[in-house]
C-alpha cells in the first residue's frame, strides 16, 4: 500500500485531499461528514469582518450538456458569528485530532485587528492559518482580500504582523488576478509566512440573459464582477502554481504549496503534485458532486502511484517542473506530423475544415473503394506539408484516431536562444527567409 500521508510545513494529514475555504467548509457538520468521507483536511470558510450575503449567488457556465464548467460567485466570506464558527472548529479538532483543520481569515488591514484575530482563533487548537489576500469581490471594495493581495507591500506587511503573533503554521492565499503571482509570491516570503496556496477565484462576469438583459447572477435586477472557479480555471491554476514553484527564491525558501483551481479528478489531482503542490484544495467539484468525489481521487491516486512504483508522494511532488521551459529553449529540430487511422475515420471531415480553414491546409479528402462497393471520401495527411500543430487531432471526436508522431526532420536541432547567439544575422527578414529556405522551417 502507498503512503498519502503528508506534512504540510508542520500540518500533518492523512492525505493531500482538503476541502477549500468555501461554502463546504461553512460548519462543524459539513467538516466532520467530509472527514468520515475521507477528505484529509479542511481549510474553514474564511472568518473575519461582518458581512450580508446576497441572493442570487452563483452564476454557471454549461456547455453541451456538461454541467459547471465553470462557476461564478458572489458571496462573501462566513456569515455566521465568529464566536459560532470558533466553537465549531474547536469541536471538529477535538473529534479528529488527526486531520488538518486550517482556518481561514480575513480582517481590515490593521494590525491589531489581524493579530487580535490570530490569538483568538488559537485557542480552537486548530492547525494552522489561511491568510485570504485571494477574494476577488465584495472584500476587496472594502481594502481587503485581492485588495491586499495585489499589492505586495501590503502582502508582505501583513503577513508579518501574523508572524509576530502567531504560533501555528501560516500559510497565505494568492489571488491569480495579478500580472506576475511570482510578486506577491515572494512578499508572503519575505513576510515569513510558512506556506503558499493558489489560485483563489478569478474575476468575471458570466454573461448577459438576451431575453432580460440581466447579469448573471442577477441579484435584483443587477449583477457584476465575481469569482470564477470550476474546471475551466484548471489551465490558469496549473501555470500560476508551477511559477511559483519553479521560482528560485521560493524553492531556496522551501515553501511549501497547496493548489487550488479546477480540482475534479485523482488526474488533476497528479498533475497538481507533478507541478508542485504538496496538498490539493477542492470547492467546486464538492459543490456538484458531494463529498464522496474523494473516495475516487484516494483509490485513483493510490493505484496510479503504485503503477509507477511511488511509495509516498514525495516520490513525485513537483516531478514535472524540470520540463517546463521558456519558448526560446524550445528545440526548432524537433518535427511531428499528424497520422490518421482509417480504422477508426468516421469520415466526419472536422480535421479536413480545421485544417483547411484554420490551420495549414495539410490534409486532403481522397476517394477509397470500400468492400461493399462504393466509395467514401478519406481524409489523409500530407506529411511533408504537415507542421505538427495538432489542430486536427484537438478536434477529431475519436480518441486515438489522429495522434502526433514525431518524424525525420530537415530542421537544424537547436534552440531559438542558441540561434540568434550563433546566427544572428537571422533576426533581419531577409536572412531568416533564406535561412528558413535552407533549413525547411516554417515561419508564420
Amino acid at each position: 500500500m502507498v503512503d498519502l500521508s503528508i506534512d504540510f510545513c508542520g500540518i500533518k494529514s492523512p492525505n493531500p485531499f482538503w476541502l477549500a475555504s468555501a461554502p463546504p467548509a461553512n460548519s462543524a457538520y459539513q467538516v466532520q461528514k467530509a472527514f468520515e468521507q475521507g477528505w484529509g483536511g479542511a481549510v474553514w470558510k474564511t472568518i473575519g469582518a461582518p458581512v450580508l450575503n446576497v441572493s442570487n449567488r452563483y452564476g454557471t457556465i454549461d456547455y453541451k450538456g456538461a454541467k459547471i464548467i465553470g462557476l461564478n460567485n458572489v458571496e462573501l466570506i462566513s456569515d455566521r458569528p465568529i464566536n459560532t464558527n470558533l466553537k465549531e472548529i474547536s469541536e471538529v479538532k477535538r473529534n479528529f485530532p488527526n486531520h488538518a483543520v486550517i482556518v481561514s481569515v480575513m480582517v481590515e488591514s490593521k494590525k491589531e485587528a489581524w493579530q487580535e484575530i490570530i490569538k483568538r482563533t488559537e485557542e480552537t487548537n486548530c492547525d494552522g492559518f489561511e491568510l485570504n489576500f485571494g477574494c476577488p469581490h465584495g472584500m476587496s471594495e472594502r481594502g481587503m482580500g485581492s485588495a491586499m493581495g495585489q499589492d505586495p507591500h501590503y502582502t508582505q506587511m501583513v503577513t508579518q504582523w501574523v508572524m509576530e503573533v502567531a504560533t501555528k503554521p501560516v500559510i497565505v492565499k494568492l489571488t491569480p488576478n495579478i500580472t506576475d503571482v511570482v510578486v506577491p509570491a515572494r512578499a508572503a516570503v519575505a513576510g515569513g509566512t510558512n506556506a503558499l496556496s493558489l489560485i483563489n477565484t478569478i474575476n468575471s462576469i458570466m454573461g448577459v440573459d438576451l431575453n432580460t438583459f440581466e447579469l448573471r447572477p442577477n441579484v435584483g435586477g443587477k449583477g457584476g464582477h465575481g469569482g470564477y472557479a470550476g474546471m475551466a480555471v484548471k489551465p490558469i491554476a496549473l501555470h500560476m502554481l508551477s511559477s511559483v514553484a519553479n521560482d528560485s527564491i521560493i524553492q531556496q525558501a522551501k515553501i511549501p504549496i497547496s493548489g487550488i483551481g479546477g480540482i475534479e479528478t485523482w488526474q488533476d489531482v497528479a498533475e497538481f503534485m507533478l507541478l508542485g503542490a504538496t496538498s490539493v484544495q477542492v470547492c467546486t467539484a464538492v459543490m456538484h458532486w458531494g463529498f464522496r468525489i474523494v473516495e475516487d481521487m484516494i483509490d485513483g491516486l493510490s493505484n496510479w502511484m503504485e503503477s509507477k512504483n511511488f511509495n509516498t508522494v514525495y516520490d513525485f511532488i513537483g516531478k514535472s517542473l524540470p520540463r517546463i521551459s521558456s519558448f526560446g529553449d524550445f528545440d526548432l529540430g524537433f518535427k511531428s506530423a499528424a497520422k490518421i487511422n482509417q480504422d477508426k475515420c468516421i469520415q466526419c471531415n472536422l480535421c479536413f475544415i480545421a485544417c483547411n480553414d484554420a490551420a495549414h491546409q495539410c490534409i486532403d479528402l481522397q476517394s477509397m473503394q470500400m468492400d461493399e462497393g462504393f466509395q467514401k471520401m478519406f481524409p489523409v495527411v500530407r506529411e511533408n506539408d504537415c507542421v505538427g500543430c495538432a489542430l486536427c487531432a484537438s478536434v477529431c471526436p475519436v480518441n486515438d484516431c489522429i495522434s502526433m508522431v514525431e518524424v525525420e526532420s530537415h530542421r537544424p536541432h537547436i534552440t531559438w536562444n542558441e540561434l540568434i547567439k550563433t546566427k544572428p544575422e537571422v533576426l533581419e527578414w531577409d536572412k531568416m527567409e533564406e535561412y528558413r529556405q535552407k533549413s525547411n522551417i516554417h515561419i508564420h
